[in-house]
């Protein structure tokens, strides 16, 4: 049902007559404020920080992005020549270990002391020099 015309000005003439008690509008403005200090409490810390950062990033110029892609690409650079790269090892079948000492053969040095030509006519043709 729609209001009358004459129902809504009986109805704002009862009103302007009305007013709100003494301290009223002081009391509304400390629960506003209250409500206020505590909906920001509520906030969680992950949610300002993100309002934080986006407004960081809002405000940072294009050179300051150039600059920040430089040093992202100089630090993961660095850390590539930096980092150690492990060797791929084989698994190679083990085999038992012998201790056992074998004597080396010794040579016969007087047989190959006996196949050197030693002439006087050999002397200084393979490089030696003579003093």
């Amino acid at each position: 049902m729609k209001p009358t015309i004459e129902q809504i000005g009986n109805l704002l003439a009862l009103k302007r007559d009305e007013r709100p008690e003494e301290g009223y509008w002081q009391d509304f403005l400390c629960e506003f404020h209250q409500a206020q200090r505590e909906q920001a409490v509520k906030k969680s810390l992950v949610t300002n920080w993100f309002g934080r950062v986006s407004a960081w990033f809002s405000d940072v110029g294009p050179s300051k992005w150039a600059y920040g892609a430089g040093l992202a690409y100089a630090s993961v650079a660095a850390a590539l020549l930096l980092t150690p790269h492990t060797a791929k090892l084989e698994n190679t079948p083990s085999s038992p270990v012998k201790y056992e000492l074998v004597p080396a053969p010794t040579p016969p040095t007087v047989e190959q002391l006996n196949q050197l030509d030693l002439s006087p006519s050999t002397q200084g043709n393979v490089g030696e020099q003579v003093f």
